[in-house]
């Protein structure tokens, strides 16, 4: 049975990674800063610090993982703005830790590095893997930057290293400091008051790429099971909406009066004007098709935030 090694196994993917990978038969270690690990499918957990070199080292010489996925982030734009330093230390600092380890432990582990969607430039067309990178928050430069090290490592070191460049997912669990999330959530709570009510939003007029978790997960565990060394992957649904109709579809749901207002600390210094996937490598290479639509996703969520509102 081969051990995965999840870093971030604590946050809203690793808990779907990790069942995805467990209902595959994979043996399931997980590690992240906090002192225990709810998701029931982690085999086995160690509390670390990413950006803790040497704890990273220890940890990957004791569990000795045939792969090791690499989900520890600062991964919303909005907070990358607000702290860029500790963005950068976790992203960047924090994967270099990984390549080190495995350099040290000196056998082949397979690392899958995650990185984004934001690392591209701005294009009305889709996205391909060959499309220009020039990001433009502190996010996306410290994803690119992480990708730079990758190569680094495995043109110098040897090292076996898949990457993706991963566009918007969400799914019941992702904290409402996201922005579907956060939709939701107002929304299904307006809708349990039975009375109008308002959302508060930043730029509806960004189009962007949104996937179900569950098949980002299942994209993760094929690219683990095929050799890609040295590959870039895009994984996405390939569909782009305005976040303004994935509000009202939101809005749609509550069968109330909801007024939209737009907040100015919710704008962002810089929005990608529009950001969707071409997955067409990803789907030739391992045959994955998106088995969800963001219809669904979003319905899972307001319905997962009108229960804990009580209707």
């Amino acid at each position: 049975m081969k051990t995965a090694l999840i870093f971030g196994a604590s946050g809203f993917v690793g808990a779907y990674l990790a069942r995805e990978l467990h209902a595959n038969g994979y043996s399931v270690a997980g590690t992240d800063r906090t002192e225990s690990c709810a998701v029931e499918e982690v085999d086995e957990y160690r509390s670390a610090d990413i950006t803790d070199a040497e704890s990273v080292k220890q940890l990957v010489a004791d569990i000795r993982p045939d792969a090791i996925i690499n989900l520890a982030a600062i991964s919303s734009v909005g907070q990358s703005w607000t702290i860029p330093q500790q963005t950068v230390n976790v992203n960047v600092l924090g994967a270099i830790n990984v390549f080190e380890a495995v350099k040290a432990a000196d056998y082949p582990a397979k690392i899958l590095l995650i990185g984004s969607g934001e690392e591209y430039a701005p294009s009305e067309e889709p996205l391909t893997e060959e499309s220009p990178v020039s990001a433009l928050s502190p996010y996306g430069i410290s994803k690119v930057m992480q990708g730079q090290f990758s190569d680094l490592y495995a043109s110098k070191f040897g090292l076996d290293i898949v990457r993706t460049r991963s566009f918007n997912h969400t799914g019941v669990g992702q904290t409402d400091t996201f922005v579907l999330p956060s939709f939701c959530k107002q929304a299904a709570q307006i809708a349990a008051t039975g009375k109008p009510g308002t959302i508060e939003v930043g730029n509806l007029e960004v189009v962007r790429d949104f996937s179900d978790v569950r098949d980002i997960a299942r994209a993760y565990r094929l690219l683990l099971e095929g050799d890609y060394s040295g590959q870039v992957f895009n994984v996405g649904s390939g569909v782009g909406h305005s976040l303004r109709q994935l509000l009202d579809t939101i809005i749609s749901f509550a069968d109330v009066d909801i007024e939209v207002i737009v907040a100015p600390e919710r704008l962002r210094p810089s929005d990608n004007p529009v950001s969707v996937c071409d997955y067409t490598k990803l789907a030739v290479a391992t045959k994955w098709r998106p088995e969800y639509t963001v219809n669904d996703v979003l319905q899972n969520m307001f319905e997962h935030y009108r229960a804990e509102s009580g209707k």
